[in-house]
Protein backbone atom coordinates (compact mmCIF):
# COMPACT_ATOMS: atom_id res chain seq x y z
CA UNK A 1 0.00 0.00 0.00
CA UNK A 2 1.33 3.41 -0.97
CA UNK A 3 1.20 5.86 1.88
CA UNK A 4 -0.27 9.29 1.31
CA UNK A 5 2.28 11.98 0.80
CA UNK A 6 2.17 14.58 3.55
CA UNK A 7 1.04 17.94 2.11
CA UNK A 8 3.82 20.51 1.94
CA UNK A 9 1.90 22.98 4.06
CA UNK A 10 1.93 20.52 6.96
CA UNK A 11 5.71 20.54 7.01
CA UNK A 12 5.95 24.30 7.41
CA UNK A 13 7.75 25.48 10.55
CA UNK A 14 4.66 27.49 11.38
CA UNK A 15 2.74 24.36 12.34
CA UNK A 16 5.19 22.91 14.85
CA UNK A 17 5.99 24.08 18.34
CA UNK A 18 9.61 24.02 19.43
CA UNK A 19 10.57 21.21 21.80
CA UNK A 20 12.45 23.70 23.95
CA UNK A 21 9.19 25.15 25.26
CA UNK A 22 7.91 22.74 27.89
CA UNK A 23 5.27 24.98 29.46
CA UNK A 24 2.22 22.89 30.32
CA UNK A 25 -1.20 24.19 31.23
CA UNK A 26 -2.60 21.39 33.35
CA UNK A 27 -2.00 18.02 34.93
CA UNK A 28 -4.09 15.32 33.30
CA UNK A 29 -5.30 12.20 35.06
CA UNK A 30 -4.53 8.67 33.99
CA UNK A 31 -6.59 7.24 31.11
CA UNK A 32 -8.80 5.40 33.59
CA UNK A 33 -10.01 8.66 35.09
CA UNK A 34 -10.23 10.69 31.92
CA UNK A 35 -13.98 11.22 32.25
CA UNK A 36 -13.71 13.34 35.38
CA UNK A 37 -13.90 17.12 35.33
CA UNK A 38 -10.56 18.86 35.65
CA UNK A 39 -9.47 22.28 36.79
CA UNK A 40 -6.03 23.75 36.49
CA UNK A 41 -4.17 26.96 37.21
CA UNK A 42 -4.51 29.05 34.06
CA UNK A 43 -2.37 32.07 33.21
CA UNK A 44 -3.67 35.40 34.42
CA UNK A 45 -5.34 37.34 31.60
CA UNK A 46 -4.08 40.88 30.96
CA UNK A 47 -5.92 44.02 31.97
CA UNK A 48 -9.24 44.62 30.17
CA UNK A 49 -9.09 46.63 26.98
CA UNK A 50 -11.78 49.34 26.93
CA UNK A 51 -14.02 49.52 23.87
CA UNK A 52 -13.68 52.40 21.41
CA UNK A 53 -15.55 55.59 22.40
CA UNK A 54 -18.30 54.95 19.87
CA UNK A 55 -18.93 51.48 21.28
CA UNK A 56 -18.75 52.72 24.83
CA UNK A 57 -21.31 55.42 24.16
CA UNK A 58 -23.68 52.85 22.72
CA UNK A 59 -23.56 50.72 25.84
CA UNK A 60 -25.46 51.38 29.04
CA UNK A 61 -23.46 52.26 32.15
CA UNK A 62 -22.41 49.14 33.99
CA UNK A 63 -24.09 48.93 37.35
CA UNK A 64 -23.24 45.36 38.24
CA UNK A 65 -19.95 44.57 40.02
CA UNK A 66 -17.19 43.44 37.67
CA UNK A 67 -14.63 40.92 38.96
CA UNK A 68 -10.95 41.71 38.84
CA UNK A 69 -10.47 39.08 36.12
CA UNK A 70 -13.09 40.29 33.70
CA UNK A 71 -13.34 39.37 30.05
CA UNK A 72 -10.12 40.40 28.39
CA UNK A 73 -8.31 40.34 25.09
CA UNK A 74 -7.05 36.89 24.31
CA UNK A 75 -3.33 36.82 25.18
CA UNK A 76 -2.27 34.58 22.29
CA UNK A 77 0.34 36.96 20.93
CA UNK A 78 1.87 37.52 24.34
CA UNK A 79 1.94 33.92 25.43
CA UNK A 80 2.68 32.01 22.28
CA UNK A 81 5.06 33.87 19.97
CA UNK A 82 7.96 31.57 20.76
CA UNK A 83 5.79 28.59 19.88
CA UNK A 84 4.61 29.83 16.52
CA UNK A 85 7.82 30.21 14.61
CA UNK A 86 8.08 33.95 15.23
CA UNK A 87 5.46 34.82 12.64
CA UNK A 88 3.79 37.41 14.88
CA UNK A 89 6.88 39.53 15.20
CA UNK A 90 7.68 42.70 13.25
CA UNK A 91 4.34 44.40 13.66
CA UNK A 92 2.12 41.31 13.97
CA UNK A 93 0.56 42.53 17.23
CA UNK A 94 -0.19 45.93 15.72
CA UNK A 95 -1.88 44.28 12.74
CA UNK A 96 -3.91 42.10 15.09
CA UNK A 97 -5.11 45.16 17.01
CA UNK A 98 -6.18 46.89 13.79
CA UNK A 99 -8.01 43.74 12.75
CA UNK A 100 -9.81 43.62 16.11
CA UNK A 101 -10.95 47.24 15.76
CA UNK A 102 -12.13 46.64 12.21
CA UNK A 103 -13.95 43.45 13.22
CA UNK A 104 -15.61 45.24 16.15
CA UNK A 105 -16.86 47.99 13.83
CA UNK A 106 -18.27 45.38 11.43
CA UNK A 107 -20.00 43.53 14.26
CA UNK A 108 -21.51 46.67 15.78
CA UNK A 109 -22.81 47.63 12.36
CA UNK A 110 -24.34 44.19 11.81
CA UNK A 111 -25.86 44.04 15.30
CA UNK A 112 -27.52 47.44 14.81
CA UNK A 113 -29.61 46.22 11.87
CA UNK A 114 -33.32 45.48 12.28
CA UNK A 115 -32.78 41.99 10.87
CA UNK A 116 -29.32 40.55 11.47
CA UNK A 117 -27.70 38.68 8.62
CA UNK A 118 -26.72 35.45 10.38
CA UNK A 119 -24.48 34.28 7.55
CA UNK A 120 -22.46 37.48 7.74
CA UNK A 121 -22.42 37.37 11.55
CA UNK A 122 -21.08 33.81 11.52
CA UNK A 123 -18.42 34.76 8.99
CA UNK A 124 -17.12 37.62 11.11
CA UNK A 125 -17.44 35.77 14.43
CA UNK A 126 -15.54 32.74 13.13
CA UNK A 127 -12.40 34.92 13.05
CA UNK A 128 -12.73 35.69 16.76
CA UNK A 129 -14.77 38.26 18.66
CA UNK A 130 -13.43 41.42 20.31
CA UNK A 131 -14.10 41.73 24.01
CA UNK A 132 -15.48 45.26 24.23
CA UNK A 133 -19.02 46.60 24.21
CA UNK A 134 -20.60 43.29 25.25
CA UNK A 135 -20.29 42.01 21.69
CA UNK A 136 -19.41 38.43 22.57
CA UNK A 137 -22.41 38.13 24.91
CA UNK A 138 -24.89 39.25 22.24
CA UNK A 139 -23.26 37.31 19.40
CA UNK A 140 -23.12 34.03 21.32
CA UNK A 141 -26.83 34.32 22.13
CA UNK A 142 -27.56 34.84 18.45
CA UNK A 143 -25.30 31.98 17.33
CA UNK A 144 -26.96 29.62 19.82
CA UNK A 145 -30.43 30.60 18.66
CA UNK A 146 -31.45 32.16 21.96
CA UNK A 147 -31.93 35.57 20.36
CA UNK A 148 -33.86 35.72 17.06
CA UNK A 149 -32.27 37.60 14.14
CA UNK A 150 -35.16 40.12 14.21
CA UNK A 151 -34.18 42.68 16.84
CA UNK A 152 -37.79 43.77 17.25
CA UNK A 153 -38.61 40.40 18.83
CA UNK A 154 -35.99 40.66 21.58
CA UNK A 155 -38.17 42.79 23.86
CA UNK A 156 -40.91 40.14 23.89
CA UNK A 157 -38.87 36.92 23.65
CA UNK A 158 -36.39 37.62 26.45
CA UNK A 159 -38.97 38.32 29.20
CA UNK A 160 -40.86 35.20 28.13
CA UNK A 161 -37.79 32.97 28.41
CA UNK A 162 -36.67 34.48 31.70
CA UNK A 163 -40.13 34.02 33.17
CA UNK A 164 -40.06 30.39 32.08
CA UNK A 165 -36.75 29.85 33.85
CA UNK A 166 -38.11 31.41 37.06
CA UNK A 167 -41.00 28.95 36.84
CA UNK A 168 -38.54 26.05 36.45
CA UNK A 169 -36.69 27.15 39.58
CA UNK A 170 -39.88 27.51 41.60
CA UNK A 171 -41.03 24.02 40.64
CA UNK A 172 -37.75 22.09 40.55
CA UNK A 173 -35.67 23.62 43.32
CA UNK A 174 -38.40 23.20 45.92
CA UNK A 175 -37.75 21.04 48.98
CA UNK A 176 -40.35 18.26 49.49
CA UNK A 177 -41.27 19.87 52.81
CA UNK A 178 -42.50 22.91 50.87
CA UNK A 179 -44.49 20.65 48.54
CA UNK A 180 -46.10 18.99 51.55
CA UNK A 181 -46.93 22.38 53.04
CA UNK A 182 -48.54 23.40 49.75
CA UNK A 183 -50.68 20.28 49.81
CA UNK A 184 -51.40 20.95 53.43
CA UNK A 185 -52.52 24.49 52.68
CA UNK A 186 -54.69 23.27 49.84
CA UNK A 187 -56.36 20.71 52.07
CA UNK A 188 -56.84 23.30 54.78
CA UNK A 189 -58.63 25.63 52.39
CA UNK A 190 -60.91 22.85 51.13
CA UNK A 191 -61.60 21.21 54.44
CA UNK A 192 -63.02 22.92 57.53
CA UNK A 193 -63.36 19.77 59.62
CA UNK A 194 -61.25 21.01 62.52
CA UNK A 195 -59.46 24.09 63.80
CA UNK A 196 -56.20 22.15 64.01
CA UNK A 197 -55.97 22.14 60.25
CA UNK A 198 -56.07 25.94 60.17
CA UNK A 199 -52.85 25.88 62.21
CA UNK A 200 -51.08 23.93 59.47
CA UNK A 201 -51.47 20.43 60.92
CA UNK A 202 -52.51 17.40 58.92
CA UNK A 203 -54.13 14.30 60.33
CA UNK A 204 -52.39 11.00 59.51
CA UNK A 205 -55.20 9.95 57.21
CA UNK A 206 -54.55 12.95 54.97
CA UNK A 207 -50.85 12.21 54.38
CA UNK A 208 -50.66 9.89 51.39
CA UNK A 209 -48.02 7.19 51.07
CA UNK A 210 -46.28 9.11 48.30
CA UNK A 211 -45.90 12.18 50.51
CA UNK A 212 -44.32 10.31 53.43
CA UNK A 213 -40.53 10.83 53.88
CA UNK A 214 -39.97 7.06 54.24
CA UNK A 215 -41.88 6.13 51.11
CA UNK A 216 -39.91 4.14 48.52
CA UNK A 217 -42.50 4.55 45.78
CA UNK A 218 -41.34 5.84 42.40
CA UNK A 219 -43.91 8.65 42.54
CA UNK A 220 -42.87 9.72 46.04
CA UNK A 221 -41.50 13.25 46.06
CA UNK A 222 -39.38 12.34 49.08
CA UNK A 223 -37.87 9.27 47.44
CA UNK A 224 -37.02 11.35 44.36
CA UNK A 225 -35.54 14.04 46.60
CA UNK A 226 -33.17 11.60 48.34
CA UNK A 227 -32.08 10.11 45.00
CA UNK A 228 -31.42 13.56 43.59
CA UNK A 229 -29.50 14.69 46.67
CA UNK A 230 -26.45 12.69 45.53
CA UNK A 231 -26.46 14.48 42.18
CA UNK A 232 -26.89 17.84 43.88
CA UNK A 233 -23.92 17.13 46.15
CA UNK A 234 -21.80 16.27 43.10
CA UNK A 235 -22.88 19.50 41.38
CA UNK A 236 -21.98 21.54 44.44
CA UNK A 237 -18.52 19.94 44.65
CA UNK A 238 -17.83 20.54 40.97
CA UNK A 239 -19.07 24.13 41.04
CA UNK A 240 -16.75 24.87 43.95
CA UNK A 241 -13.84 23.46 41.92
CA UNK A 242 -14.57 25.47 38.78
CA UNK A 243 -11.60 27.67 37.82
CA UNK A 244 -10.20 28.04 41.35
CA UNK A 245 -7.68 30.58 40.02
CA UNK A 246 -10.39 33.06 38.99
CA UNK A 247 -12.07 35.32 41.54
CA UNK A 248 -15.20 35.34 39.40
CA UNK A 249 -15.79 31.64 40.14
CA UNK A 250 -13.89 30.98 43.33
CA UNK A 251 -13.25 32.51 46.74
CA UNK A 252 -15.17 33.91 49.67
CA UNK A 253 -16.35 37.12 48.02
CA UNK A 254 -20.04 37.85 47.65
CA UNK A 255 -19.59 37.91 43.89
CA UNK A 256 -18.05 34.42 43.77
CA UNK A 257 -20.71 32.94 46.07
CA UNK A 258 -23.49 34.51 44.01
CA UNK A 259 -22.00 33.13 40.81
CA UNK A 260 -21.58 29.68 42.33
CA UNK A 261 -25.25 29.70 43.42
CA UNK A 262 -26.34 30.65 39.90
CA UNK A 263 -24.29 27.87 38.30
CA UNK A 264 -25.56 25.39 40.85
CA UNK A 265 -29.16 26.34 40.08
CA UNK A 266 -28.64 25.98 36.33
CA UNK A 267 -27.08 22.53 36.62
CA UNK A 268 -29.74 21.24 39.04
CA UNK A 269 -32.60 22.49 36.88
CA UNK A 270 -30.96 20.93 33.82
CA UNK A 271 -30.47 17.61 35.61
CA UNK A 272 -34.11 17.47 36.70
CA UNK A 273 -35.46 18.42 33.29
CA UNK A 274 -33.25 15.81 31.59
CA UNK A 275 -33.61 12.61 33.66
CA UNK A 276 -32.06 10.53 30.86
CA UNK A 277 -28.74 12.33 31.30
CA UNK A 278 -29.10 14.18 34.60
CA UNK A 279 -25.74 15.67 35.55
CA UNK A 280 -22.40 14.32 34.35
CA UNK A 281 -19.16 15.47 35.92
CA UNK A 282 -17.57 18.08 33.68
CA UNK A 283 -20.75 19.88 32.62
CA UNK A 284 -19.74 22.67 34.99
CA UNK A 285 -16.70 23.33 32.79
CA UNK A 286 -18.92 23.79 29.72
CA UNK A 287 -21.29 26.02 31.66
CA UNK A 288 -18.52 28.31 32.98
CA UNK A 289 -17.60 30.19 29.75
CA UNK A 290 -21.26 30.90 28.94
CA UNK A 291 -22.08 32.25 32.39
CA UNK A 292 -18.85 34.26 32.56
CA UNK A 293 -19.49 35.98 29.22
CA UNK A 294 -23.16 36.75 29.92
CA UNK A 295 -22.58 37.92 33.49
CA UNK A 296 -19.90 40.34 32.30
CA UNK A 297 -22.17 42.00 29.76
CA UNK A 298 -21.77 45.79 30.28
CA UNK A 299 -25.54 46.14 29.87
CA UNK A 300 -26.76 45.93 33.48
CA UNK A 301 -30.13 44.48 32.47
CA UNK A 302 -28.49 41.69 30.48
CA UNK A 303 -25.99 40.96 33.25
CA UNK A 304 -28.79 40.72 35.82
CA UNK A 305 -30.55 38.07 33.71
CA UNK A 306 -27.35 36.09 33.06
CA UNK A 307 -28.53 33.01 34.96
CA UNK A 308 -31.69 32.54 32.89
CA UNK A 309 -29.97 33.39 29.61
CA UNK A 310 -27.12 31.00 30.38
CA UNK A 311 -29.51 28.16 31.17
CA UNK A 312 -31.18 28.22 27.76
CA UNK A 313 -27.90 28.68 25.89
CA UNK A 314 -26.36 25.83 27.89
CA UNK A 315 -29.28 23.57 26.93
CA UNK A 316 -28.90 24.52 23.27
CA UNK A 317 -25.12 24.00 23.26
CA UNK A 318 -25.37 20.64 25.02
CA UNK A 319 -28.08 19.43 22.64
CA UNK A 320 -25.37 18.88 20.02
CA UNK A 321 -23.19 16.89 22.45
CA UNK A 322 -25.68 15.24 24.81
CA UNK A 323 -25.03 11.74 23.43
CA UNK A 324 -21.41 12.07 24.58
CA UNK A 325 -22.66 12.25 28.16
CA UNK A 326 -24.95 9.21 27.93
CA UNK A 327 -22.99 6.13 28.98
CA UNK A 328 -25.50 3.76 27.37
CA UNK A 329 -24.63 5.28 23.97
CA UNK A 330 -20.84 5.14 24.35
CA UNK A 331 -20.49 2.30 21.83
CA UNK A 332 -23.20 3.49 19.44
CA UNK A 333 -22.65 5.44 16.23
CA UNK A 334 -23.56 8.66 18.06
CA UNK A 335 -21.58 8.01 21.24
CA UNK A 336 -18.26 9.42 22.36
CA UNK A 337 -16.21 6.48 21.05
CA UNK A 338 -17.63 6.95 17.57
CA UNK A 339 -16.73 10.66 17.68
CA UNK A 340 -13.18 9.83 18.79
CA UNK A 341 -12.93 7.38 15.88
CA UNK A 342 -13.94 10.18 13.53
CA UNK A 343 -11.08 12.28 14.89
CA UNK A 344 -8.69 9.39 14.31
CA UNK A 345 -9.92 9.02 10.73
CA UNK A 346 -9.60 12.76 10.16
CA UNK A 347 -5.96 12.67 11.25
CA UNK A 348 -5.30 9.67 9.00
CA UNK A 349 -6.73 11.53 6.00
CA UNK A 350 -4.62 14.65 6.55
CA UNK A 351 -1.40 13.26 8.06
CA UNK A 352 -1.14 9.49 7.72
CA UNK A 353 2.48 9.47 8.91
CA UNK A 354 1.54 11.04 12.24
CA UNK A 355 -1.56 8.85 12.59
CA UNK A 356 0.50 5.70 11.99
CA UNK A 357 3.17 6.74 14.49
CA UNK A 358 0.64 7.53 17.22
CA UNK A 359 -1.79 4.65 16.88
CA UNK A 360 0.34 1.83 15.42
CA UNK A 361 3.97 2.49 16.35
CA UNK A 362 3.57 4.01 19.83
CA UNK A 363 0.03 2.65 20.40
CA UNK A 364 -1.35 5.84 21.92
CA UNK A 365 -5.10 5.22 22.10
CA UNK A 366 -6.84 8.50 21.15
CA UNK A 367 -9.34 7.91 23.96
CA UNK A 368 -6.55 8.64 26.45
CA UNK A 369 -6.49 12.32 25.43
CA UNK A 370 -9.35 13.04 23.00
CA UNK A 371 -12.09 12.01 25.46
CA UNK A 372 -11.50 15.13 27.52
CA UNK A 373 -10.76 17.36 24.53
CA UNK A 374 -14.13 16.55 22.98
CA UNK A 375 -16.46 16.19 25.98
CA UNK A 376 -15.24 19.40 27.64
CA UNK A 377 -14.95 21.37 24.38
CA UNK A 378 -11.25 22.12 24.95
CA UNK A 379 -11.96 24.17 28.09
CA UNK A 380 -9.20 22.35 29.99
CA UNK A 381 -6.48 22.44 27.34
CA UNK A 382 -6.00 26.22 27.08
CA UNK A 383 -6.19 29.24 29.34
CA UNK A 384 -9.61 30.79 29.81
CA UNK A 385 -9.17 33.71 27.40
CA UNK A 386 -7.96 31.39 24.64
CA UNK A 387 -10.90 29.06 25.26
CA UNK A 388 -13.30 31.94 24.61
CA UNK A 389 -11.53 32.63 21.30
CA UNK A 390 -11.84 28.98 20.28
CA UNK A 391 -15.52 28.97 21.23
CA UNK A 392 -16.13 31.98 18.96
CA UNK A 393 -15.13 29.74 16.07
CA UNK A 394 -16.94 26.63 17.34
CA UNK A 395 -20.26 28.43 17.78
CA UNK A 396 -19.98 30.10 14.38
CA UNK A 397 -20.24 26.83 12.43
CA UNK A 398 -23.73 26.69 10.85
CA UNK A 399 -23.56 22.87 10.95
CA UNK A 400 -22.97 22.88 14.68
CA UNK A 401 -19.81 23.00 16.83
CA UNK A 402 -18.85 19.32 16.57
CA UNK A 403 -17.40 19.37 13.06
CA UNK A 404 -15.25 22.41 13.81
CA UNK A 405 -14.25 20.91 17.17
CA UNK A 406 -12.92 17.78 15.46
CA UNK A 407 -10.91 19.87 12.99
CA UNK A 408 -9.45 21.95 15.84
CA UNK A 409 -8.47 18.74 17.68
CA UNK A 410 -6.84 17.42 14.52
CA UNK A 411 -5.00 20.72 14.10
CA UNK A 412 -3.75 20.45 17.68
CA UNK A 413 -2.06 17.18 16.76
CA UNK A 414 -0.59 18.61 13.56
CA UNK A 415 0.83 21.65 15.36
CA UNK A 416 3.01 19.43 17.55
CA UNK A 417 3.67 16.70 14.96
CA UNK A 418 7.49 17.02 15.17
CA UNK A 419 7.50 16.38 18.89
CA UNK A 420 5.01 13.53 18.53
CA UNK A 421 6.97 11.87 15.71
CA UNK A 422 10.10 12.02 17.88
CA UNK A 423 8.34 10.65 20.96
CA UNK A 424 7.49 7.24 22.41
CA UNK A 425 4.28 6.14 24.18
CA UNK A 426 5.08 7.76 27.52
CA UNK A 427 6.31 11.12 26.23
CA UNK A 428 3.51 11.42 23.67
CA UNK A 429 0.79 10.58 26.16
CA UNK A 430 2.18 13.13 28.61
CA UNK A 431 2.38 15.77 25.87
CA UNK A 432 -1.19 15.16 24.67
CA UNK A 433 -2.64 15.14 28.16
CA UNK A 434 -0.75 18.34 28.97
CA UNK A 435 -1.08 20.28 25.73
CA UNK A 436 1.60 22.97 25.36
CA UNK A 437 0.94 26.67 24.96
CA UNK A 438 0.06 27.51 21.36
CA UNK A 439 -0.85 30.47 19.21
CA UNK A 440 -4.62 30.17 18.99
CA UNK A 441 -4.86 32.19 15.79
CA UNK A 442 -2.56 29.71 14.03
CA UNK A 443 -4.38 26.76 15.54
CA UNK A 444 -7.68 27.99 14.12
CA UNK A 445 -6.00 28.79 10.81
CA UNK A 446 -4.78 25.20 10.49
CA UNK A 447 -8.23 23.89 11.45
CA UNK A 448 -9.81 26.00 8.72
CA UNK A 449 -7.11 24.83 6.30
CA UNK A 450 -8.18 21.25 6.99
CA UNK A 451 -11.75 22.17 6.07
CA UNK A 452 -10.75 23.78 2.77
CA UNK A 453 -8.43 20.84 1.98
CA UNK A 454 -11.36 18.44 2.50
CA UNK A 455 -13.64 20.52 0.29
CA UNK A 456 -10.97 20.79 -2.39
Amino acid sequence: MVRKRVPDWLNSSLWSTTPADDRLHLNSPSPATASAAFSEPTPQPPAPVPPPPAAAAASKPQSTPVPPKSETKDPVNKNSNQNSGGNDRNGGSSDASLNDISRQAQLLSELSKKVINMWELRRIASQGLPDGAGIRSTVWKLLLGYLPPERGQWSSELPKKRSQYRHFKEELLMNPSKITRRLEKSLTCDNDESKSESKGLLSRSQITHGEHPLSLGKSSVWNQFFQESEIIEQIERDVMRTHPDMNFFSGDSQLAKSNQDAMRNILIVFAKLNPGIRYVQGMNEILAPLFYVFKNDPDAEMAAAAEADTFFCFVELLSGFRDHFCQQLDNSNVGIRSTISRLSQLLKEHDEELWRHLEITTKVNPQFYAFRWITLLLTQEFNFADSLHIWDTLLSDPEGPLETLLRVCCAMLILIRRRLLAGDFTSNLKLLQNYPSSNISHLLYVANKLRTQAIG
